[in-house]
This record gives structure tokens, C-alpha cells and sequence, in this order.
């Protein structure tokens, strides 16, 4: 018998302020394939991603693709949710791109206690990390929209 996949809520509580910032990360599948890191792909995810931003679905700080995943840091519309955004830009994504997107993604609040800075170049490292650039700043995939 295999352990059940237990469903994320994903809401935003009422408590949490208005602007709240969320360490996300989203998994394709198979593992280890890249599907993420080619310019015709970051293009399109960069630019759905500044599509829902306008609309007002979100407000993406950071993003960098790695080749099976993506991480960022983001901020959500309370009325649209996070669940609704992350869906609605897995989906276009998984049509346009033939991109693979495991089920459901990961979320953090970052809290009072957890910097900002500190998780950006916690981001910003995931690439030197994977052994595929010396420095941070040699990854041609990420996109960035706060000094830090």
C-alpha cells in the first residue's frame, strides 16, 4: 500500500497582510529532464508570468528557472488566491510550452523573522549549487523586479 499524496490548501489566511511574500517552488516531471531552461521557454514563462502581474493576479520578486523546476518569490492577489494564479499559469504554461508540471507546487510565507535578502540568495545560489555556474549572476534564468 502507497502512502497518500496529501492535498495542500494554499490559502491565504484573513490574518496574513495584504502583500505577503511567498517562497514558491514548482517541479516538473520526470526529474532531472530540463524543460525549464531554454530561452524560447524562459521567454514564455517570464512573459505569462508579467501577463498575470498586470492583470493583478500576483507580483513576482524573484524568479529563477532551473532545468526540472522553478523558484521564486511572489506575492498574490487575496481576491484571486494563490491556488487560482499558480493553476492558471501551470495550465497555459503546460499548453503552450508542452512544459510537464507535477501536481500541486510548494509555499512558504516568508515570515518577520525570515529576510527577504536571505531567501533571495538562497534562490539566487540553487543554480551554483546544481554545478551550472560558477556565480549566481552567470545563470541567464532569472528575473528579478526588487533591489536586493
Amino acid at each position: 500500500m502507497l502512502p497518500e499524496r496529501k492535498t495542500l490548501p494554499h490559502g491565504i489566511p484573513s490574518w496574513v497582510e495584504d502583500g505577503a511574500e511567498y517562497f514558491i517552488t514548482i517541479n516538473t516531471q520526470p526529474k532531472g529532464k530540463n524543460q525549464l531552461c531554454t530561452n524560447e521557454v524562459a521567454d514564455v514563462l517570464y512573459r505569462s508570468l508579467i501577463f498575470y502581474q498586470e492583470r493583478g493576479d500576483l507580483w513576482l520578486h524573484l524568479l529563477v528557472l532551473m532545468p526540472d523546476h522553478l523558484h521564486a518569490i511572489m506575492s498574490f492577489n487575496r481576491d484571486v488566491g494563490m491556488l487560482k494564479s499558480i493553476k492558471e499559469f501551470k495550465k497555459y504554461t503546460a499548453r503552450m510550452l508542452g512544459v510537464s508540471w507535477q501536481c500541486d507546487f510548494f509555499d512558504h510565507r516568508l515570515r518577520k523573522d525570515e529576510s527577504y535578502i536571505e531567501k533571495a540568495h538562497y534562490i539566487r545560489m540553487n543554480p551554483v549549487r546544481a554545478g551550472l555556474c560558477v556565480q549566481p549572476e552567470d545563470w541567464p534564468y532569472v528575473w528579478e523586479n526588487r533591489p536586493g
